[in-house]
Formats: structure tokens, sequence, C-alpha cells
């Protein structure tokens, strides 16, 4: 199991995009995104890596991805994020055997929902998902591209309320995984940060989660 530990960042999430980079990148704890899962069937691999860092109110996670094909079809929430370029961060709730999963494509829309497994979820509501801040060096809009090696950087600010924490009283540790995917470009792909050892793609497998520690 990979372990991670989160530092605290003073009110990270008042930046704006900026800052937000500044501060996440001489801050915030850093991870690449390499596991390849299903390297048989799906064997590309972006450049893909992660920063992580908490605030007494919040949980910020920023992506640096780097590899061919730009993709994002999904422009409203809670729509399939997940065929786009991706990047998504799962999280235990540390009370009720339930997990969070916040998918978001290259241009910041947003999936988000309280789990007990892929098929039984409740999605979080307009309200919770205004209240997540995210951010990406993109403009918004549709991209369906591929040929060429694209750059790109996207980044959540996450109320801790909303995953079951408070910032005032956070446990040692919390379980979590980070992926990239790209279901429907041209090279599509499946990496993670804690290695997710199943035969078939499947990301909604807490037991593989690794640890981020506080």
């Amino acid at each position: 199991m990979k372990q991670l530990k989160v530092p605290h960042i003073a009110d990270i999430e008042k930046s704006d995009f900026k800052t937000l980079c500044i501060r996440m990148e001489t801050c915030a704890a850093k991870a690449w995104i390499d596991t390849v899962c299903w390297k048989g069937t799906f064997p590309y691999a972006p450049d893909a890596s992660f920063s992580v860092a908490v605030s007494d109110t919040h949980i910020a996670v920023m992506y640096r991805v780097c590899g061919m094909d730009l993709r994002a079809k999904a422009l409203e929430d809670n729509g399939p994020v997940w065929e786009d370029s991706c990047c998504e961060f799962f999280v235990a709730d540390p009370a009720d055997g339930t997990y969070y999963n916040f998918e978001m494509n290259c241009i910041g829309t947003v999936l988000a929902s309280k789990r007990k497994s892929r098929e039984e979820f409740t999605l979080f509501t307009e309200e919770q998902l205004g209240r997540i801040r995210r951010f990406s060096s993109l403009e918004r809009r549709e991209y369906d591209e591929s040929g060429d090696i694209f750059s790109w950087r996207t980044a959540a600010c996450i109320p801790l309320e909303l995953i079951g924490l408070d910032g005032t009283r956070l446990p040692d540790s919390i379980r979590a995984n980070f992926y990239k995917c790209a279901d429907k470009t041209a090279h599509p792909h499946f990496l993670s940060w804690n290695p997710v050892e199943v035969p078939q793609p499947d990301f909604h497998r807490p037991e593989f989660f690794g640890k981020l520690e506080f």
C-alpha cells in the first residue's frame, strides 16, 4: 500500500489559479499516477501526477498531465467525464464504510457521488457540486483532438465535510486512490497511484486504496 503525508496549507481554497499552482508546487505532497493497471489490453501511459494538500476546511488536489489526445465532450456536471481526458480522486469515508468519487475532465467538469459500490451510489446535488472550486489551464469548450502531445493542469478544492471529515479533528489517515483515464480517446488508458489488482478495468475497488496521512 502506497502512503503519502499530506501537508497543511492555510486557506488554500481561497487561492486564484496562479497562486494555487505555485502553492501546490512548492508546499503540497506530490506523486505520480503511473501504475498501468491493465497493460496487456491498454498499454498506453501518459505522464500524470498529482499534488494534494489540506486546509482547515478543504482538501486540494491538482493534476498535471502530458500525453497524446485531448478530449472534453462532457460539459455538464455528473456526465460521462471518464470518457474524456480525465483524472479522478476516490476517498473512503472513515465513518461508514462508503467512499466518494470525484472525477474531473480536462476542462473542469465534475462527476461526484457517495458510493457503497460501482452500482449503488448517490450523485452529489447541484448545491454540493457548486461548493467544489475547480480550475483548468484549458479554455472551457469541447475538445476532440489527437496526433499531437497535449499538456494541461486541473485542480479541485473540495470541502472536507463533503467527504465526511472535520478539518479541526482530522483522523491520522484516510484511504484514497488517484486515477488517470480516457475511455473514448484514440489511446484509451487506465492508470492509478496505488495498484488495482483485478483482471478487468475497475477503479471502484476501495480494497486497493492507498493511505493519505495527516
